[in-house]
């Protein structure tokens, strides 16, 4: 699991991070919309750098930023940054979000996250671990708090969060005048129940499009909507 994980035009170090790469991150990426060609991206709470990296691949943002509060990951991070090909636009800042909101003046065409939402009792006993994988490290109020203060007037929040929080995250955002302008549903295969949305917000108020994905049709048999999605990073797709 400490393994550097390869993808086909970059590698992630993960092996100083308690969150290590997973679907969840690789869908975000792969699904967020850059089809505004956004001139500046933050990644909050990046863990790896995995969502900066896809989104330096995907497009040709001059500026993506990302922020990380653990002091481990935000060094394995900047170390990530540094070996890729896209050095020169990528930068990692060590800070908490609200800390950064207070201190950053700057607005950005797309914010992106992929939060710790473990809400349950459960915990390790691992305390990196439990800071990236529990929402108490970033509750939804200061999440969206974030994005409004951030968020260009044409930009676009994108964000993975478990299913059953959907509603939740939802109402939060229209309580400040972001809007779910696309959702994608996520189901492991076709009998499964549906266990990721993905959700990309904007302050523009327009028809939501729901959408669903099937990633597997059997045990590592992948759907052509999946593979489709991917195909661009994973070494195997």
């Amino acid at each position: 699991m400490n393994k550097p994980f390869k993808f086909k035009q970059f590698t992630v170090l993960q092996d100083q991070c308690a969150m290590k790469i997973g679907t969840d991150s690789v869908l975000l990426g792969a699904w967020t919309s850059v089809e505004h060609h956004p001139h500046n991206i933050l990644d909050i709470g990046s863990g790896t750098g995995v969502l900066s990296l896809m989104l330096a691949q995907r497009c040709f943002a001059e500026n993506i930023e990302a922020i990380e509060i653990d002091n481990e990951a935000y060094e394995q991070c900047a170390e990530n940054f540094e070996n890729s090909p896209w050095a020169d636009r990528l930068f990692c800042y060590h800070a908490g979000m609200i800390e950064f909101v207070e201190e950053d003046e700057d607005k950005y065409d797309l914010i992106i996250c992929n939060p710790p939402f473990y809400s349950e009792d459960y915990k390790t006993e691992d305390s990196s671990r439990n800071l990236a994988r529990f929402n108490d490290a970033m509750p939804f109020e200061h999440l969206i708090y974030a994005v409004v203060n951030l968020l260009s007037h044409t930009g676009i929040f994108s964000v993975v969060i478990p299913f059953n929080e959907e509603a939740n995250l939802i109402h939060l955002a229209l309580k400040l005048g972001l809007f779910p302008n696309r959702i994608l549903h996520v189901k492991g295969n076709a009998d499964s129940d549906i266990k990721r949305s993905l959700i990309e917000f904007s302050f523009d108020d327009t028809e939501s499009k729901t959408s669903k994905l099937i990633i597997e049709t059997a045990r590592h048999q992948y759907t052509d909507d999946y593979i489709n999605l991917t195909k661009d990073f994973y070494l195997k797709m």
